[in-house]
Parts: C-alpha cells; structure tokens; sequence
C-alpha cells in the first residue's frame, strides 16, 4: 500500500515540484494538494493521508496553527514542515504544536523522498543543530522537574534522542537492545508529558537539561 501524502503551499510551482518528485517514487502517491493552510483542514478530512508536507507560510491560516489543528484530530496525519530555515521564524513553534519534523525547501529529490519514509514510519526527522539554535534563540527555560523524574538510563536516552539518533543507534551506543531502547523512550515520554520524541527533545532544550 501506496503512503498517501498531500502537499500544502501557497506556491503552485513549488506544489508541482514536491508532487513530480514524490509521484516518482512507486511507494508514494499525492493524493491532494492545497494553497492554504484553512484549505489543508478539509482535504485531510476528505483524503486522509499519512503524511501532510506543511508549508509555514501562507496567507489565510498559517502553517503551524493547521499543525495544531490537524494534530489534536483523533488520528493525525504526520507533518513534516516545509522551511528554507533560515527565514522561517516559527519552526521552533512548529515543533511545539506537534510537527514531525521538516523538509528544505533546498533539499535534493532523494532527500524529500527519504523524509516522507522516515516521518512514515514513526520516526522524527531532526536537524539537531538548528533545534538546538531555535530553543536557544526562544530563551524559555522551563521547570526541570519533569526532566528530574527520569531515571539516568532514560536521562541518557534523551540526550541521543537530542543528538538525532534513532532508537537503533541509541541502542549501538548504549549497549541495549532496541525492545529496551523503545521501553526506555516510552516512559521517558510518558514522564516528560511529550506526544513524541519530537516534543520531548524540545522539553530538554527549554528546561535547560540540554544545552548548546
């Protein structure tokens, strides 16, 4: 089965792109496109896609207030946010409303392909730096508390998680099994109040746990 993806920007040849280029690959279909993120609400209702590829701005509604309205649906899309990074402002608050992880508007065709593969599977896609750039410029330090229930192996799991790595990875250089990595990244998901791994990576950056 086909991964369903629609594509939200308010540029036609950007949409046009991203759609040749995802209708290249034999395991993703477009299956709708849309100008505006108030447009993106309804085709995810009418199309119910696995992945939605979120422009951050357009005119009417913004790409992030359509992120936290398609993720408080009671069975979301995974988003991925479509960013030059280096002049969208509200990525950082992309990731906070519940967005999977990003696409450069610069990335290369095999890139965005892998992005769309990676996100589909249940996995964030992260650039750590820039993360770690964003939380530092927002300058929000929240309460540890939540980061002091984590027990040492977990607090360890989440420094990786910070550095980008995925559940494999973490258990290569941990030691561990990917059943125990999966249960460690469960609980401390559970503990910090975190949706995903996305979330709790940001929790660690803003609470100060993590720093640049």
């Amino acid at each position: 089965m086909s991964i369903r993806v629609v594509l939200i920007d308010d540029e036609p040849l950007v949409r046009a792109g991203l759609a040749a280029i995802i209708d290249s690959d034999t395991g993703l279909d477009v299956v709708g496109e849309a100008g505006d993120g108030a447009d993106a609400i309804d085709l995810v209702q009418r199309t119910q896609p696995d992945i939605v590829i979120m422009d951050v701005r357009m005119p009417q509604l913004s790409g992030l207030e359509a992120t936290r309205l398609l993720v408080a649906r009671q069975d979301p899309p995974r988003v991925l946010i479509l960013t030059t990074f280096d002049s969208d402002d509200y990525v950082f608050e992309a990731l906070r409303a519940g967005a999977d992880g990003f696409v450069l508007k610069r990335a290369r065709p095999e890139e965005l392909i892998r992005a769309v593969y990676v996100v589909a599977g249940g996995e964030v896609l992260l650039y750590p730096q820039k993360v770690r750039e964003m939380a530092a410029q927002a300058g929000r330090r929240e309460d540890l508390a939540s980061v002091a229930q984590l027990s040492s192996r977990e607090q360890e799991v989440l420094s990786l998680m910070a550095r980008g790595l995925s559940n494999v990875e973490i258990a290569g250089e941990l030691f561990l099994g990917s059943e125990t990595v999966k249960t460690y990244v469960s609980s401390l998901l559970g503990k910090l109040g975190a949706r995903d791994r996305t979330q709790a990576v940001i929790r660690a950056f803003e609470s100060g746990f993590i720093t640049l």
